[in-house]
């Protein structure tokens, strides 16, 4: 900030000390863009081996807990459609999974029109039911307290506690659930 005023208020500045300025803000912002290209072609290739993995047989028809404390089976939560894209939410101990969750509202809608959609946290069904209320959350969520499944799906490490990410599922005409897609992430 000081160099900025010194160059904007004081007229005895140099247009070299100026051009310097210039040429080095130009160089940086050259290693910017080249450093943005890196990151664009790593996380083509990032993609590239996610989409190389097999996907993942999921044999255990999972329940988790709805608001009333009621058991629903994994199956069950794809309804009409074939895919069900499932967010694992760290619950109302994590402001940016609470932020991210925020934004669900304004997706939801588009995403029931090609997929279901469900958010799943290690709350109890009351937490969750209350923190969700408070927040104004309009989309479905579940309770993975009191069972395996977050921990099953990878969701939870022994030294880090839980973890946000998302899952996402295939249920073929058999009736065979499949994970088909995995990721974590954080802030």
């Amino acid at each position: 900030m000081l160099v900025h005023r010194k160059l904007c208020y004081y007229p005895y500045a140099t247009s070299h000390g100026l051009d310097a300025k210039k040429h080095a803000i130009s160089e940086l912002e050259h290693e910017i863009s080249r450093t943005r290209q890196e990151i664009i072609r790593n996380k083509e290739e990032l993609s590239r081996l996610v989409r190389r993995l097999p996907k993942e047989e999921i044999e255990k028809d999972y329940s988790l807990k709805d608001w009333n404390g009621h058991d629903v089976k994994l199956s069950k939560l794809f309804g009409k459609s074939n895919d069900l894209i499932l967010v694992h939410n760290m619950g109302r101990q994590c402001p940016y999974c609470t932020l991210w969750a925020d934004g669900f509202n304004g997706l939801v809608k588009h995403l029931e029109d090609r997929t279901s959609f469900v958010v799943v946290s290690p709350d109890t069904p009351k937490i969750q039911k209350e923190f969700a209320k408070s927040r104004g959350w309009k989309f479905k969520m579940l309770s993975g307290h009191g069972n395996s499944f977050i921990k099953d799906m990878g969701f939870e490490k022994p030294k880090r506690g839980f973890m946000p990410g998302v899952s996402v599922f295939r249920k073929e005409k058999d009736g065979r659930i499949f994970r088909v897609a995995v990721d974590q992430f954080g802030p």
